[in-house]
């Protein structure tokens, strides 16, 4: 750079062009090149050690997103919410009518009422209120069976607006308890009664109030979303809705299944495994996640925090965990520990613990694209939601409480002039208090991925350049000739000593890499992926489930792998001298293992850095599941194989039948849940899954089975 300026001042100056003679221009050249280089040698030798560098950071990254000192306290930025600032008018008399509303709808139950007897039911009383109301069928068609309900909502036009804007409130027949397994809501319906009795009663409201009680759990409300907004879906037939309102903004969904509630908590993301079928009692959480990693506005949730803990005098906390039980979540392994015993039991480990659950309950929610409620099928809308969810308990807290938080926390998002749109859309409670926010946590992905695109540039040179001893066939009095220049410069001789040193000296050789092969064979496993996709949402695959023939097909696919070894296939696998049509082409070919595994590398770095952004639980368990296995694969590894094939989903699935407590019955059904999901409600996990994980354990597989002999 300076030589270029030196040469641009003397051209302004009238300095002649040909002052810098062509020898010096040479040198400056020269310089240039060495400089390069040697930076580049220096890279060449520093890349490992900067590759596990990378590894290292982004995996403690991860350990230290729990900490205190990363996150920050939680806060309000809009100010039009004014969460806490109103007087509440819900009152002991409508709590009555409430516990009215509750005999009604058990007697329902006791008769053994039909959806469309309820839905019926339903619509009645909000006509009997003045509200519009209808009821909604619905049949979802899915390769297992056909989810048939019927939903029942009413519109409240409030006289003080013109309807441009609406808040939805809502309650599910059937509870977020143990995953919507058939628990029944009846408090949160009678809920939504008594709601829409008391709120029809005031004109204070700037935003129309739209009440749904859908059937099933969560079906009903997919259904009523999708027809109030026009989305058509194939396998869904639904009656249009008679009565619509304007844009939502906001919404609530009240779940409350129990007779009475201890805490009121943020339930934002329990164990979508471990805690799937575990029933919590000692909290009423705020549900948040929504499907495929959404979340709602933060401003919303805190909100509500701040109105149920101030406004409404009822403790607060994040799930179901109390943070002074923070040593319960310590795992077993590392209490066994004899000499950390001391260090546990103080306080700052206790926090790290309790946040660290946290951070895990949220991230498994997100890892497999599931909302922690019904609220979560309005974020695909944009449409800010949360679920108050009322774990089952004996007290102290019951309808007047929920009541007046309700009534507040909808008092507080009429105030909205415009969308939430001040706080943040992506993070993570650590606790009930505090957060990290989006750059917090966003880089410890990243930093392993990056690590695994070097890793593969590394590989991609390799592949390119071997460094072979360089061999000459010469006659023997050159050889000769050659044992005497070795024994004059083992004296002190510097006779002939360039040819001499070059002559002994290795050499790189280039080499063609087989890149159309590789693609060839990325294409091959991500077309099992996509059949295998096919396969999983076909009619007779749900009737294998049933059956043992399931295993035949998990180990069908996970011996895709094996076609690589048969000999007509593993001939053109091997490096060979080869030529090509190509006038540029080399008499030598790089091992196929080498380019595979590079791809294979570039691929999953790239699908970690993209869906950090959009999920970045996903992107995180992606990182740790293949970030270190795919770095150690290696050809002609048995072991190695069997631990890409373990990483498959049929080898997640086999192994959590056999080291989870819920067997082959529980592990199936969380399949077929699943597919359910995306056929249904569009999660797309599933489909990640057969066609992203599947296809990149599969080439780490044939990586362990691929020579590694080059020619």
């Amino acid at each position: 750079m300076a030589s270029l300026l030196a040469q641009l001042r003397g051209r302004t100056q009238g300095t002649p062009v040909d002052a810098i003679t062509p020898a010096a221009q040479n040198d400056i050249y020269a310089k240039r090149l060495a400089r390069r280089k040697f930076l580049l040698s220096c890279l060449v030798k520093v890349l490992p050690y900067l590759i596990t560098t990378f590894y290292l950071a982004g995996y403690a990254w991860m350990l230290m997103i729990p900490l205190r000192g990363l996150g920050e306290n939680i806060w309000i930025d809009e100010n039009a919410l004014q969460p806490g600032q109103v007087t509440t008018y819900w009152d002991w008399s409508d709590v009555h009518a409430a516990d009215n509303y509750l005999a009604q709808i058990e007697n329902l139950y006791s008769l053994n009422a039909t959806s469309e007897e309820k839905a019926s039911y339903i619509q009645q009383q909000f006509a009997s209120l003045g509200l519009k109301s209808d009821t909604q069928a619905y049949t979802f068609t899915t390769s297992a069976n056909m989810t048939v309900g019927t939903n029942a909502y009413g519109v409240y036009p409030v006289p003080r607006a013109s309807g441009a804007e609406a808040i939805v409130i809502s309650a599910s027949w059937v509870s977020r308890t143990e995953e919507g397994e058939g628990t029944p809501n009846m408090r949160g319906v009678a809920t939504i009664l008594a709601l829409a009795r008391f709120l029809s009663n005031y004109s204070l409201w700037a935003k129309d109030l739209i009440f749904v009680v859908n059937d099933g759990y969560m079906d009903g409300m997919h259904a009523w979303l999708s027809a109030y907004h026009g989305v058509g879906q194939a396998n869904l037939e639904v009656q249009p809705l008679k009565h619509i309102s304007g844009v939502i903004w906001t919404a609530l969904c009240i779940d409350y299944p129990g007779h009475s509630f201890s805490h009121l908590g943020f339930f934002y993301g329990s164990s979508t495994i471990a805690h799937l079928y575990h029933r919590i009692r000692t909290a009423y959480p705020i549900a948040a996640e929504g499907l495929n990693g959404r979340l709602p506005n933060q401003d919303l949730m805190n909100s509500a925090a701040h109105i149920a803990s101030m406004s409404g005098g009822v403790p607060i906390t994040l799930y179901d965990t109390v943070e002074t039980t923070g040593s319960s979540n310590v795992p077993k392994w590392l209490k066994s520990l004899p000499f950390i015993q001391d260090l546990l039991e103080r306080h700052e480990a206790r926090n790290y613990f309790y946040r660290a659950s946290n951070v895990k309950r949220h991230a498994s929610y997100a890892m497999f694209n599931r909302a922690s409620g019904v609220h979560g099928l309005f974020h695909r809308f944009r449409i800010d939601a949360i679920t108050l969810f009322a774990t089952p308990s004996y007290g102290p807290y019951g309808f007047h409480s929920i009541g007046q938080i309700i009534e507040s926390t909808l008092r507080t998002m009429n105030n909205l002039l415009e969308r939430l749109h001040a706080s943040f859309f992506f993070y993570v409670l650590t606790s009930v208090r505090t957060f990290v926010r989006f750059g917090g946590y966003l880089a410890s992905a990243i930093l392993v991925s990056v690590g695994m695109l070097f890793y593969g540039l590394r590989l991609w040179v390799v592949a390119g350049w071997e460094h072979k001893p360089f061999v000459q066939l010469v006659d023997p009095n050159v050889v000769q000739q050659l044992q005497e220049e070795r024994k004059h410069l083992a004296g002190g001789g510097r006779r002939n000593n360039r040819w001499a040193a070059a002559a002994l000296s290795p050499a790189w050789r280039k080499r063609d890499r087989p890149v159309l092969l590789v693609l060839w064979i990325m294409f091959g496993t991500h077309f099992v992926g996509w059949m295998v996709f096919q396969a999983v949402t076909s009619t007779w695959f749900a009737q294998l489930l049933k059956t043992i023939l399931l295993t035949a097909f998990g180990l069908l696919i996970a011996s895709t792998p094996l076609i690589t070894i048969l000999p007509s296939i593993r001939c053109h696998l091997h490096s060979y001298p080869q030529h090509s049509w190509h006038p540029t082409s080399l008499p030598y070919r790089a091992p196929t293992y080498l380019v595979l595994k590079a791809f294979n590398l570039y691929i999953t770095s790239i699908v970690i850095s993209i869906t950090s952004v959009l999920n970045f639980s996903l992107a995180a368990s992606l990182a740790i599941v293949f970030g270190v296995p795919l770095a150690l694969t290696k050809p002609k590894s048995i072991i190695g194989y069997v631990m890409m094939i373990g990483l498959t989903p049929m080898g997640l699935v086999a192994l959590a039948c056999r080291s989870t407590s819920y067997g082959v019955e529980g592990t199936l059904a969380l399949f077929a849940r699943t597919v359910w999901e995306w056929e249904v409600l569009g999660v797309w996990f599933l489909p990640f899954a057969c066609t992203v994980c599947l296809p990149i354990a599969l080439q780490g597989a044939i990586v362990c089975l691929l020579p590694e002999d080059s020619l």
